[in-house]
């Protein structure tokens, strides 16, 4: 038994991890960073790294064959070639060369907590001077339809490393995920047939996102299955699976399991220290978890679980380990730099399907629930940038106005290549820009963020009536 002393440990070697480690290394201190698969974690190697890659090429065939003069194709075997490429064949030498240059000191195995300060990593024992920070991510949720376990099933992980496009593709779950891969099989060459137990795809989203995304998937052959609840599966001939659908059932050569994800607190050692496992794991703005050691960011919190909103409080929390180390004060005030403020109201978020759901902030649905002054704008994206890049292009912008400070509480783009605008909207929404200081915002011509002045004209024509 060995026993090693760091300033900072952290458990779980996804971006945020990674990040919370640099950001402590930045500013002077000694990191450990504990990984039992891959540095780089659940995104560089099966998430959002591959399944955009899977993606990309079947979107710019779309949007090619939407401009008049050009003829485009794909080969899926050059598609899963580049796929494979961008995942380094999940290989992460790379990813461990850029920690350990930045001076983290990479730990392989399986970390769990043992006690205040104190990660146990097989027959090693890591003591942290300063804080241990949990960024272990979150594991899929299995449901339970009767015999899933008879036969075998794709998570995320198979779909966005399969080495074949199946010929029959069932997915079941109509969340970023399931409508993602969806979309990604198809257009590679599957017969795609998705169950969706609720009404609508996307549920977090406007309603018209999940709308129009499911017209287009229907309108490019997918069969969407709204409202329909997966009865059970059962092994069919010659390796298919059989879905039993109400009455009906339908033959899938592979079926992807992609109904949510939950945080992955159920074995890291949380009741060495008194804390409940299996639940998120808890934290305040600057990430701290229990005592003054014990920090945590990105999925296992529960608050927020995307990959760029668990880098956003990896970097708070390594600020706030360093200034606490320093005994420098913290400014946790809202919008503070040791204060993940952005959790609550403002976080931004790309849906990679064709349209692309571009939004951030909060919806019309959550801000009315939440009993504030509220005004909704919804107009056709019809400018002239949209109908220089396709023709017949088709989207919608939404913004949700708090109409007593005038300020931008939620904005959603639903279209062809929207997901560049979002960023604009997440200035505008953290920044809390007055509509009349917006209105001086003038968006270049011909582009797609002319909306931005249509939104506005709308909400002036209706606010003056």
């Amino acid at each position: 038994m060995s026993t090693d002393e760091f300033d900072v440990v952290v458990i779980g070697a996804g971006p945020t991890g990674e990040n919370a480690a640099d950001y402590a290394v930045r500013n002077g201190l000694t990191a450990a960073l504990v990984e039992a698969e891959r540095v780089g974690g659940e995104c560089s190697f099966w998430a959002c790294i591959p399944s955009k890659a899977l993606l990309r090429t079947g979107h710019a065939v779309a949007a090619a064959r939407r401009l008049p003069g050009v003829e485009a194709s794909l080969d899926p075997a050059a598609v899963l070639a580049r796929r494979d490429a961008f995942v380094h064949g999940l290989d992460d030498t790379s990813q461990v060369d850029w920690a350990v240059g930045a001076g983290i000191e990479v730990v392989r195995g399986v970390g769990r907590l043992d006690g205040e300060r104190t990660v146990r990593v097989g027959d090693r024992v890591l003591r942290a001077r300063h804080a241990v920070v949990v960024a272990t991510g979150s594991v899929p949720v299995r449901p339970p339809v009767e015999g899933l376990d008879s036969v075998r099933t794709w998570g995320s992980r198979e779909a966005t490393n399969a080495a074949e496009v199946p010929a029959r593709l069932g997915v079941l779950g109509g969340g970023v995920v399931g409508c993602e891969l969806a979309q990604a099989f198809a257009r590679l060459g599957s017969r795609v047939t998705l169950v969706n137990h609720g009404a609508r795809l996307l549920p977090s989203a406007e309603p018209v996102a999940g709308e129009r995304v499911a017209a287009a998937m229907r309108d490019e052959g997918i069969d969407v299955r709204l409202d329909q609840g997966l009865d059970a599966v059962a092994p069919g001939t010659d390796g298919a699976i059989v879905l039993h659908l109400g009455d009906e059932r339908v033959e899938v050569d592979e079926l992807l399991v992609a109904t949510g994800r939950h945080p992955n607190t159920a074995d890291i050692g949380l009741d060495t220290v008194g804390l409940e496992p299996g639940g998120p794991l808890a934290v305040d703005d600057s990430g701290l978890a229990h005592g003054d050691w014990l920090y945590a960011a990105g999925d296992v919190t529960g608050r927020a679980p995307l990959t760029h909103m668990g880098k956003y409080a990896a970097r708070i929390v390594g600020a706030t380990i360093a200034a606490r180390a320093a005994g420098t004060p913290l400014d946790t005030a809202p919008w503070g730099e040791h204060s993940a403020t952005a959790d609550h109201a403002a976080v931004p978020q790309v849906v990679f399907t064709d349209p692309e759901v571009a939004s951030v902030g909060i919806t019309s649905e959550k801000a009315r629930d939440a009993g504030l002054p509220v005004r909704v704008v919804e107009i056709d994206i019809a400018v002239a940038g949209s109908s220089l890049h396709a023709d017949d292009y088709t989207g919608i912008a939404t913004m949700v106005v708090d109409t007593e400070r005038e300020v931008l509480l939620g904005v959603t783009f639903v279209g062809q290549d929207v997901a560049e605008m979002v960023h604009a909207a997440t200035i505008a929404v953290v920044g809390e820009v007055p509509l009349s200081r917006l209105w001086h915002a003038v968006p270049s011509f011909p582009t797609i963020s002319e909306v931005w002045l249509r939104l506005l004209e709308t909400y002036r024509s209706d606010a003056a009536r």
